[in-house]
């Protein structure tokens, strides 16, 4: 079964439009987990407009199931990861003003410096992931670097499934398949959500983890957070 971790930036930022610890980020994490989800999933960006640097040291406690953390490897983020350890670091080329992520890593351009950054991660038996699109070149030039895993960008897929288009997930199925041969597991995540998920894990081969969030917290918005996470469960079976 493909783990689903939850991203919970968007309950950090519902937090800090108003001050304060409404709606309390740390029981948040610690309910997911007891509703089923399998790992818990940040994203600090340096102007901490979500996540809060803070916020990962109180939940290093309290994330029994993963815990991962992504975000652009600038110093500032190395630093964090190496002190809390989490099972997983997931390295995302972000830009400072992103609203949100937007492509994955040139792992030709950058081979060096990911080579360097994944290796310490490992040194400290962290496991790495990097974000990446779906194209053949750039997995291949992934597995040279090291990294664990690879996370694919998977917003193309959902934008033209939302069209009709079901072919969107071949280039997917491609690179997952590449992936697999070169000894990489495989991640997902990026604007999946129910409509599409079980589409997606269902052809995506060795599939290990998704990690959703925007969408997610947006259905239990209707649903109720208990109840979407247990669909999400049920859809990944």
């Amino acid at each position: 079964m493909t783990k689903l971790s939850v991203n919970i930036n968007k309950i950090a930022t519902l937090r800090n439009s108003r001050g304060g610890n409404t709606p309390n980020l740390v029981q948040t994490a610690i309910d997911i987990q007891e509703f089923g989800a399998q790992g818990i999933t940040i994203h600090p960006r340096p102007d901490e407009r979500h996540i809060k640097y803070q916020d990962a040291y109180d939940l290093k406690p309290v994330v029994v199931t993963e815990f991962n953390i992504e975000g652009n490897p600038v110093k500032k983020f190395i630093d964090l990861v190496l002190d809390i350890k989490p099972t997983q670091v997931t390295l995302v080329p972000d830009a400072v003003d992103a609203i949100t992520s937007n492509a994955g890593w040139d792992t030709i351009t950058h081979q060096a410096f990911l080579t360097d950054i994944v290796a310490e991660f490992k040194r400290n038996n962290i496991r790495t992931s990097i974000f990446m699109d779906s194209n053949l070149s750039l997995i291949d030039a992934a597995a040279k670097i090291g990294t664990d895993r690879i996370e694919l960008y998977t917003e193309d897929f959902a934008s033209q499934y939302a069209l009709g288009n079901k072919k969107a997930i071949e280039p997917y199925v491609e690179s997952a398949e590449l992936a697999t041969r070169l000894g990489l597991g495989i991640n997902a995540g990026h604007d999946l959500s129910l409509d599409n998920i079980q589409f997606f894990a269902q052809n995506i081969p060795n599939l290990l983890e998704v990690s959703i969030g925007h969408a997610l917290i947006s259905e239990s918005l209707y649903l109720g957070l208990q109840n979407v996470v247990s669909m999400y469960l049920n859809k990944l079976k």
